[in-house]
């Protein structure tokens, strides 16, 4: 009663509208909270995310990224939040982009409080969802469970500006563990809220962003742009090393894009090997990155 009051939908997981990237993990939500006109199940999707203490340089690279994404027309998710997360969603309304806030507590408590008109404003383009009851406070302990739904949820998750441990960190950490493509912001050495993106990239657990390309040529989200690389059949195998010519042998047979995963099993070398052979045939223009860390060859 209270969700039909507040014109809330409540989506149990077998339902048709609950959104089909969730369904993929074993910790999604049984039920969740939705209101506004957000499509869950949007064509594409991304989250930004980052510290509650945003700096100029931050708020800036969030509006530079937000503009580049806008022929895409993609999904903005963030969490509600003080700094980056709230400026995603005041600039994804000013570019016309849908956005998605996901809430750490019910419906009814929108936290922080001075972010209620803009929460209100999404619901016109976008909208709320959290898996909280009606009455839940946003206590602490949410927002880890609240960070594994954005992460969920997005195709690539954007780290803009973060310190060493955080929200930020912990949902980058959700969103490998998912498979998930996250790229960061790189920042000045010895600045505290670059500190935790550049620490993504440096352990190789966050793709380098620096615009839009790298994300397209990640996530394959301009398929049309002609590969101007030499086809596979007409490579100078002279030119690999043993275990390349192993990997492209194996994506060559396969035909169809592999994780790294089905890839270690298959050539018997060990995913941290795999990593950088995968580096090496990406920069050479001989392998292709797609979402979801899949891998294949680049056709003719």
């Amino acid at each position: 009663k209270k969700a039909e009051k507040a014109d809330t939908r409540i989506l149990f997981y077998l339902d048709a509208d609950y959104p089909q990237r969730l369904k993929q993990f074993d910790d999604s939500p049984t039920l969740l909270y939705v209101k506004g006109s957000v499509n869950l199940n949007a064509s594409k999707t991304v989250g930004i995310v980052g510290t509650r203490q945003a700096t100029s340089y931050g708020k800036e690279m969030v509006e530079k990224l937000i503009t580049e994404l806008v022929p895409h027309q993609p999904l903005i998710i963030s969490g509600l939040a003080y700094g980056i997360d709230i400026q995603a969603h005041k600039l994804a309304l000013q570019k016309n982009l849908s956005t998605l806030g996901v809430m750490g507590s019910g419906m009814d408590v929108i936290y922080p409080s001075v972010h209620k008109d803009t929460a209100m404003k999404m619901l016109e383009h976008g909208g709320l969802v959290t898996e909280n009851p009606f009455g839940t406070k946003p206590d602490a302990h949410n927002f880890p469970a609240r960070n594994r739904i954005i992460a969920g949820l997005s195709d690539a998750l954007i780290v803009v500006e973060a310190a060493e441990k955080g929200g930020a960190l912990i949902t980058a950490e959700i969103a490998n563990n998912y498979n998930k493509d996250v790229f960061a912001i790189p920042g000045a050495v010895g600045q505290t809220y670059s500190a935790g993106c550049n620490k993504l990239i440096k352990v190789n657990k966050a793709h380098l962003l620096t615009g839009i390309k790298d994300i397209e040529y990640i996530m394959n989200w301009n398929p049309s742009e002609p590969i101007t690389t030499q086809g596979v059949s007409q490579l100078d195998l002279n030119l690999f090393d043993p275990d390349e010519l192993v990997v492209i042998n194996m994506l060559r047979e396969k035909k169809n894009a592999m994780v790294i995963d089905e890839l270690s099993r298959k050539t018997s070398l060990s995913p941290s090997v795999l990593a950088s052979l995968l580096l090496n045939l990406e920069f050479k223009n001989i392998v292709r990155s797609l979402p979801g860390k899949l891998y294949k060859l680049n056709k003719l």
